[in-house]
């Protein structure tokens, strides 16, 4: 945000002098961090299961609600891989018809005191592991040929649903493409990219000059710039406590929660700067800075009194933005500074 000054340049006075004249105005302290405009967390949709992109239900930019569907995937599974499904259901089968007549056969023994309560036991949890590895081995058959099925009373489909409420801000890949599956031991096809788009920050990095002065809840402006006419402001909310190299400049990343846009929608991606404000005072008494001679701690300026005489005049100074100074002690409102011109290098 510029700040506003009520300086006046007066004239000139013999020997090309300028002066200025003591008005009152704003000074604001800030620094500068750049970057850009990002969601504040973005998921990455990937499948559970292997096969081939059937359908896209929508497109990059398009809203959507958790559980909506996103794509859906016919499985595409290679011959040797149907093969072994197709067998591995026809061999439990039969293991576990046998097993099943076996638990039967102990059974009707146990109830004539002919065999041991633990070897009908034994019997039992064999033929009970018989029918779960011949389930198992049905439910990898179905979602093999039909890309669902139903495991321990949860469905399992080729519908890619939404995990949650947002914009879908890319899209990985198309009808046709191969897509593999997420698993504990391989990162799996990118399918889509969401976000919400309500929970905006900025993200970017600040100098280590001024790191020093930065404190979480700062105000903060950012100036996007593919929207000039817009004004966003924020609230720093995260500083790094750890700086990286970037060149020869030693950077810290920063993040601004976003909380009043302008009348433009935010994308992700603007690049913008973000100007955090670190002190502020309005109607001050206000120079510029060029016009201040410091020696040590001590700030002198050149004050013209009529007729026509100047003296060296000290001062107190206060917050500075770099280019204008406060004055805190030594001079009113209308004072009439001299400015030296420039000394020439011979």
């Amino acid at each position: 945000m510029p700040s506003v000054y009520c300086l006046q340049v007066l004239g000139e006075k013999g020997g090309g002098n300028h002066t200025v004249k003591v008005g009152r105005g704003t000074i604001v302290d800030k620094a500068l961090a750049i970057g850009r405009i990002e969601p504040k967390s973005q998921i990455s949709v990937k499948s559970k299961i292997s096969g081939i992109v059937k359908r896209v239900f929508v497109e990059m930019g398009d809203m959507v609600r958790e559980g909506d569907p996103l794509m859906e995937i016919s499985p595409n599974p290679t011959p040797l891989e149907y093969a072994q499904a197709k067998r591995e259901v026809e061999i439990n089968s039969v293991n576990y018809e046998d097993l099943r007549k076996e638990y039967l056969r102990v059974k009707e023994l146990a109830g004539k005191e002919l065999v041991s309560q633990k070897d009908l036991d034994l019997a039992l949890k064999t033929y009970k592991e018989a029918e779960l590895r011949l389930r198992l081995s049905q439910e990898k058959l179905s979602l093999i040929e039909r890309g669902k099925t139903n495991i321990a009373g949860r469905r399992i489909e080729s519908v890619i649903r939404s995990p949650i409420t947002g914009t879908v801000l890319e899209r990985k890949v198309n009808v046709g493409d191969p897509v593999v599956p997420l698993t504990s031991y391989q990162e799996g096809t990118e399918l889509f990219i969401l976000a919400n788009m309500e929970e905006l920050v900025f993200k970017g990095t600040v100098d280590e000059i001024d790191v020093g002065k930065l404190k979480e809840g700062m105000p903060t402006l950012l100036k996007v710039g593919a929207l000039p006419n817009d004004t966003i402001q924020g609230v720093l909310f995260k500083i790094s406590p750890k700086a990286r190299r970037e060149g020869n400049a030693t950077l810290f990343d920063v993040e601004v929660r976003i909380t009043r846009r302008g009348s433009s929608p935010l994308r992700a991606g603007y690049s913008a700067n973000a100007d955090i404000i670190i002190a502020k005072k309005e109607d001050i008494l206000v120079i510029p800075e060029r016009l201040v001679e410091f020696a040590g701690d001590t700030a002198f300026v050149e004050l013209q009194e009529p007729p026509g005489q100047t003296i060296r005049k000290r001062i107190k100074t206060g917050l500075s933005d770099g280019l204008n100074i406060e004055v805190r002690e030594g001079l009113q409102e209308g004072d009439i500074l001299v400015e030296r011109p420039p000394k020439e290098i011979k």
